[in-house]
C-alpha cells in the first residue's frame, strides 16, 4: 500500500466514530475513559462484550457483528490502515456493535477493567517459530495471564489458526498448565462438531488457504 493511500485511510479513522486511537503514554498512565466503562458510555447498552485480537482488516468482528446484533464486538490491531476497512465497512452498513482500537495487545489490561469481557477471538496470529519471538506469540503464558485479568469468570477464548504449529503449541501449553480446553480441532472443515460460527465466518486469507487445502484448526478454552 503507497504512504498516500495510507495517509488517506489514518484521516478516515480519525473521522470514524466506531474507531479509538488512544496514546500508549494514555493508556499506561491510567488515563483511557472507557476502561469498565465500555458498555455504558460507547455502546450505551449492557450487551457483553467480545474481542478480536489482532483483527487485521476487521473481517472477523463485522462478521460477528453483523451475526449476533446483541453482542458488542471490538477488534484490536497497532495497524490502523489494515483495520479502516472494517471500520468502513461498519460505518456504511450501520453496524453499531462493533468497534475498532487502535493499540499493542500487551497493554490490553489498560483498555479493559477485571470482567469487563465475556469471550476474546484470536484469529490468524503470526505464530512467530523462531524461539527468540516466543515473547510475541498471542498464546503464551504472558497474554494468557492478561487475557484472565480482563475476562469474566466464565470467559472463553477461541483460537482459529492456519499454522499446525500455533495450534500444537497452544494445545501443550493450555494442557500443561491446567487449562480447560472446551473443544480442539485440528481441521474444523473435514470434521463434525465445530461450533457454526467458527465455518460460517471466513477471512480473505483464510479462503486462500481452503483453496490451497490447508486444514484450519480451532481451540476453543478457559483459563484457569
Amino acid at each position: 500500500m503507497g504512504s498516500k493511500n495510507k495517509l488517506k485511510r489514518f484521516k478516515e479513522n480519525e473521522a470514524f466514530g466506531n474507531v479509538l486511537q488512544p496514546s500508549r503514554d494514555e493508556a499506561v498512565a491510567g488515563k483511557f475513559p472507557l476502561k469498565g466503562k465500555w458498555n455504558s458510555d460507547f455502546f450505551k447498552n449492557p450487551n457483553p462484550i467480545v474481542l478480536e485480537l489482532g483483527c487485521g482488516k476487521g473481517e472477523y468482528s463485522i462478521g460477528l457483528a453483523k451475526r449476533y446484533p446483541d453482542i458488542n464486538f471490538i477488534g484490536i490491531d497497532i495497524k490502523g490502515a489494515r483495520f479502516w476497512r472494517g471500520a468502513k465497512t461498519a460505518v456504511e452498513e450501520n453496524l453499531a456493535n462493533v468497534a475498532f482500537l487502535r493499540t499493542q495487545i500487551e497493554l490490553i489490561e489498560h483498555f479493559f477493567a477485571e470482567g469487563e469481557v465475556s469471550e476474546i477471538w484470536i484469529t490468524f496470529p503470526d505464530p512467530q517459530i523462531k524461539y527468540k519471538r516466543t515473547k510475541h506469540r498471542m498464546t503464551n503464558a504472558d497474554f494468557l495471564k492478561r487475557y484472565k485479568k480482563i475476562l469474566k469468570p466464565d470467559g472463553v477464548v477461541n483460537l482459529k489458526t492456519d499454522s499446525e504449529f500455533m495450534h500444537g503449541y497452544t494445545l501443550g501449553l493450555l494442557h500443561g498448565e491446567g487449562h480447560e480446553v472446551v473443544y480442539a480441532n485440528h481441521n474444523v472443515y473435514k470434521n463434525e462438531g465445530a461450533p457454526d460460527v467458527v465455518t460460517a465466518i471466513q477471512t480473505f486469507y483464510e479462503q486462500q488457504y481452503l483453496e490451497m487445502g490447508k486444514p484450519i484448526t480451532y481451540i476453543r478454552f478457559k483459563i484457569k
